[in-house]
């Protein structure tokens, strides 16, 4: 294991023992939907007699802000939740801010690239937008057309101000199977209901697909509780565990919480963030009245 992301190897948890995570972005405050799928990771690690982990991704510094920060950690306190390895209590996976792991997620993309699993790509959304005509994956990502997959880094390098992101070759035509916890077996064929992704952006930072496999599988965690509108994502992200040579958690995807309206709550929601609800008076245990462990779909 990397050094860098294992200090202390003699505080490793063994490895049949559960581990669960609390995985949020400070890219605002943290709302009720937030809450009511981290309380489903909580209740599982604690009816599994495991190990909550709480990791702040901040690898976005376009859009998080150092406020938010110390707001999701006031704010998860005051909820109840209560986690074993953090950024604020430290642990043998540290460090726990995605911000401070950029060597640990470098070493991870070379082995990305020697084992041919990435190209560059040179394209734009709007140029992906231009090139295709298929509809948008299940997630809303655009399907990318396979422009730039014979691209070598050699002729990139030749034109130094070119900027590139890197992208994950998917295996077209595979159907990339797993059982969810909630929602049970669920299939999706690479190429068609996701294409090649994005695992390092043009601007120099790891993506989202990327960095959580990678911190997941150097963190230990055997099981992934998050929302429904991430199933899409677990077929990209068993695709990377598998070109890494490590094994896959458990995954369970939680219903989402919608709004008056039928929509998905988001950040924007401020009138149900944790902070506002606080700020009337309204104690977590009324704001938890009703949920179950299980969160089922449906």
């Amino acid at each position: 294991m990397n050094p860098v992301n294992n200090p202390n190897p003699s505080r490793q948890p063994p490895a049949a023992a559960y581990r669960g995570r609390l995985a949020p972005s400070p890219t605002g405050y943290l709302h009720l939907g937030h809450a009511r799928t981290f309380w489903v990771a909580q209740e599982r690690a604690r009816a599994n007699g495991g190990t909550l982990i709480l990791r702040n991704e901040d690898l976005d510094s376009t859009r998080f802000k150092m406020e938010f920060v110390d707001a999701m950690l006031e704010d998860l306190r005051w909820f109840g939740f209560e986690w074993s390895e953090g950024p604020d209590c430290g642990g043998p996976f540290a460090p726990y801010h995605q911000s401070e792991r950029m060597e640990f997620y470098r070493a991870t993309l070379e082995k990305l690239r020697a084992g041919n699993c990435i190209y560059p790509c040179t394209c734009s959304r709007k140029d992906i937008q231009q090139a295709i005509r298929a509809p948008h994956a299940g997630d809303d990502e655009l399907i990318y057309p396979g422009t730039c997959r014979d691209k070598k880094l050699s002729t990139l390098n030749s034109q130094p101000s070119t900027r590139f992101s890197w992208r994950f070759r998917v295996p077209d035509g595979e159907t990339i199977s797993f059982m969810d916890g909630n929602y049970g077996e669920q299939k999706f064929v690479a190429g068609k209901d996701f294409g090649d992704f994005i695992v390092w952006r043009g601007d120099d930072v790891p993506a989202y697909q990327f960095a959580c496999v990678a911190d997941d599988a150097a963190m230990r965690i055997t099981e992934v509780v998050r929302g429904a509108d991430l199933l899409v994502s677990t077929a990209r992200q068993i695709l990377l565990y598998r070109a890494l040579n490590l094994p896959p958690p458990d995954f369970f995807h939680c219903a989402l919480m919608l709004d008056d309206k039928g929509e998905r709550l988001a950040k924007r929601h401020d009138s149900l963030s944790l902070r506002e609800l606080r700020g009337q008076g309204i104690s977590p245990e009324q704001l938890r009245d009703g949920w179950g462990v299980s969160n089922k779909a449906g």
